[in-house]
């Protein structure tokens, strides 16, 4: 099936926040954010600003009537500053307006006194001042340093690796409107609908069921909508409660970009130790996650980052620590892989110094470690149903990989200004939320007494056809065209208390539950059919808008059921709910099984460097992917596609930059640079690996939307292998991304 939102966002018809039809008498919001990293709040003159016709009211902390708090895991964010400021860009005020352009014109006439205080930019510099967002964490296996000591290699170095702008399309942003007696309904861009609730609800002061919050679609998300969509739709409800009218405030990019917070940098160490025959026997790691000034989702993204940190091998001694470090930065938030490519870059970065010391192809390391049936994976899973070899040796076979190696080998003898590089990319990656309790969803369906459906879940389309994913199950669970169903925008008032569309789960989580919910509604179908055609409720199949009898068609509709269903009052309603079985972790022991399943791969990338200019280009990634049994190739091809580029990007070309002073420096398009048409790989081959599937994922159809980012890891260690090739006395480093300035530097170092 294709995707059911193509059609509307080709033509422009497709709605989102800034879409809405506004009322008359609608407010616009603009935040006055502070000016500076650091520092304490002598003064903030507001005068002038309240002055300019057409202000309406400048909100601060002083009108908040419930709590000045819109912390998730730790209570540690305020909505806007009191005394202090903690980063660039940080929220102080909400000036309410006429328009935006007024309220732009009074931004301008805000003075602000600070008291400037000492600026962290890097998590190194935190760690060594003790500043932290919380306990770190370590997870173990084995015993790392008796291993070490027999070990017959054993390497130490460290990485670095930066952040990620998300740069969705559409940009922050949100819609209030005042309801009856007090109730107030948000118009959101944001994957978490219930956490906007619950948070607008405690700083506004009021119980959660005043509050509404709906989602038509997002522009795009990456998991910079996660938690950093909540701030906005706070202040836009905040400023209704008090005026009564309606209030919008829709992000410009420059201010998207300064006040949100990225993917998380982290600066590394590592320390491995190999038997003779490659076996990596044991591993330590160090993780300096660069938090930003407030926690936001970092402990959670800590938390993944530990349960990546072997990728897809077994080792049998491992200790790994992550420190969450507190800077003077916008707070680091989610994003695509959420903390399990800054692991897994870690792990390939120590077994290409392995391999580099010892001198032999990297790719002899990682085949010889891959983790098969029934190893564990070193938190406490058992790993069930591997298909990392499986994977690894396909794309070693399905693409010939001897002669691509032949190839670049005779390409770089051939030529001096050019080398080619070559590397594989194996992944492993876990899916569920990794806070146990999140795993859970609900689907509320509808059948409407002339046969059509309404179905309501708690996933926000967000480009990713969940949408379509979610139709696919209802309308092939019911049996009846997909004309006949509907998908309801996304609302806390249909659907309540769920969690966020994030962490892959989302076609998971909603798709059992819908499946649930239809499941139900034909077996009350199933009786009603039976006695209207005097046959067994076993005998019935609902299929093509018809009933089936022993698979033989009869001649009743599924519109007359439905009819006959009513007459006799039938419930023609379902509210399902969905929990993953089985998932467990004790995070006292730091042991467990988190995941309801893996998702496996591999990828062979083939780049060109300039070695005149250190330009490069991604000639070829070709990927051997564990979709399950896909329910919709083409939507699942789409995503790897999407998810490479994305994860090429970061490797290679997006460099986040803030000044010592902690302002953003890549604060435009001009200045931070996403892959375009030219930039990616010229050529993507994609093939489905052959497998039964996965009774835990809906339909036993893998999620894909995070696994696929890892894959652009391989260009980094690509672009290092051609760099080689060119300069025998370069020595390997891991700090990405490889831009070409670097490139250049490693070409030419003595």
């Amino acid at each position: 099936m294709k995707n059911i939102d193509s059609y509307g966002h080709l033509r422009g018809e497709s709605l989102f926040v800034d879409d809405i039809i506004t009322r008359h008498d609608t407010l616009f919001g603009l935040v006055f954010d502070s000016p500076k990293a650091h520092g304490k709040i002598i003064s903030v003159d507001y005068t002038k600003a309240e002055g300019v016709k057409g202000v309406i009211k400048i909100f601060t902390h002083k009108d908040i009537l419930g709590e000045n708090q819109i912390g998730g895991i730790i209570q540690d964010e305020p909505l806007f500053a009191e005394k202090e400021v903690h980063f660039w860009g940080q929220p102080i005020a909400f000036i309410v307006a006429e328009s935006e352009s007024i309220a732009k014109k009074a931004r301008a006439l805000i003075n602000i006194e600070i008291d400037e205080l000492p600026v962290i930019t890097t998590a190194k510099e935190a760690k060594e001042k003790g500043y932290f967002i919380n306990a770190p964490r370590s997870f173990k296996s084995g015993n790392t340093k008796k291993s070490f000591t027999e070990c017959y290699y054993v390497y130490e170095g460290e990485t670095f690796s930066n952040g990620q702008e998300h740069l969705y399309l559409e940009t922050q942003g949100s819609y209030a409107i005042p309801m009856e007696n007090g109730n107030i309904k948000i118009t959101s861009s944001t994957q978490g609908p219930t956490l906007v609730q619950k948070t607008v609800a405690n700083v506004l002061g009021v119980n959660m069921h005043k509050i509404e919050v709906d989602v038509i679609r997002l522009g795009g998300a990456f998991g910079g909508k996660e938690d950093q969509a909540t701030a906005w739709a706070v202040m836009t409800a905040l400023a209704v409660q008090q005026l009564k009218k309606p209030v919008k405030y829709i992000l410009n990019r420059h201010d998207d970009l300064r006040m949100t917070g990225k993917r998380h940098p982290y600066e590394s160490t590592f320390k491995i130790g190999l038997t003779e025959d490659l076996k990596i026997q044991a591993f330590e790691v160090v993780f300096l996650q660069n938090s930003g000034a407030a926690a936001d989702l970092s402990p959670a993204i800590a938390e993944r980052t530990l349960f990546h940190a072997t990728n897809s091998y077994f080792i049998p001694n491992v200790m790994s620590t992550v420190y969450s470090c507190k800077t003077n930065l916008p707070p680091n938030t989610a994003f695509r892989g959420f903390g399990g490519p800054q692991g897994m870059f870690v792990i390939e970065s120590a077994i290409a110094k392995a391999a580099n010391e010892i001198g032999v192809n990297k790719q002899l390391i990682q085949e010889v470690n891959l983790i098969v049936e029934n190893d564990e994976f070193y938190y406490g899973q058992i790993a069930t149903q591997v298909e990392a070899q499986k994977s690894w040796l396909a794309t070693k076979e399905e693409f010939n990989l001897k002669r691509l190696e032949k190839e670049v080998k005779t390409f770089n003898k051939e030529n001096l200004q050019f080398k080619k590089g070559i590397s594989l990319m194996p992944i492993a990656f876990g899916i569920s939320f990794t806070n146990t309790p999140m795993n859970h969803a609900r689907a509320l369906i509808h059948i409407y007494q002339d046969g059509s459906v309404g179905v309501s879940t708690g996933a926000v389309e967000m480009g990713q056809s969940v949408n379509t994913k979610m139709l696919q199950v209802a309308y092939n669970t019911l049996g009846i065209s997909p004309s006949k169903v509907k998908l309801e925008t996304t609302n806390t008032t249909r659907v309540a208390n769920t969690s966020p569309t994030a962490a892959s789960a989302t076609a998971d989580l909603n798709g059992k539950a819908v499946l649930k919910a239809c499941n139900s509604l034909i077996e009350r179908l199933k009786l009603v059919a039976s006695k209207m055609l005097s046959v067994t409720e076993s005998e019935i199949i609902f299929k093509e808008d018809l009933v089936f009898v022993n698979n033989n068609k009869s001649d009743l509709l599924w519109e007359e059921v439905v009819t006959q269903a009513m007459l006799e009052r039938v419930a023609l309603s379902e509210n399902a709910h969905y929990a993953t079985p089985v998932i467990h972790f004790d995070k006292t022991k730091e042991k467990g099984h988190p995941f309801s399943y893996h998702v496996y791969g591999t990828a062979i990338t083939s780049v060109t460097v300039d070695c005149l200019r250190g330009i490069y280009e991604i000639d070829a990634v070709k990927i051997v992917h564990d979709f399950g049994k896909s329910m919709n190739l083409g939507i699942d091809v789409g995503q790897v596609e999407g998810a490479l580029a994305q994860g090429i990007g970061w490797m290679t070309m997006e460099e986040i930059v803030y000044g010592k002073n902690g302002q953003l420096l890549s604060n435009s398009l001009s200045s931070y640079k996403v892959p375009d048409v030219f930039s990616v790989a010229k050529e993507v081959d994609i093939i489905p690996l052959e497998t039964q599937g996965n009774d835990m994922a809906i339909l036993k159809s893998k999620a894909v939307g995070e696994p696929p980012l890892m894959y652009g890891i391989g260009t980094y260690f690509a672009i290092q292998d051609a760099v080689a090739a060119f300069n025998p006395n370069y020595k390997p480093k891991f700090h990405s991304p490889f831009t070409p300035e670097k490139v250049l530097i490693s070409l030419y170092e003595k």
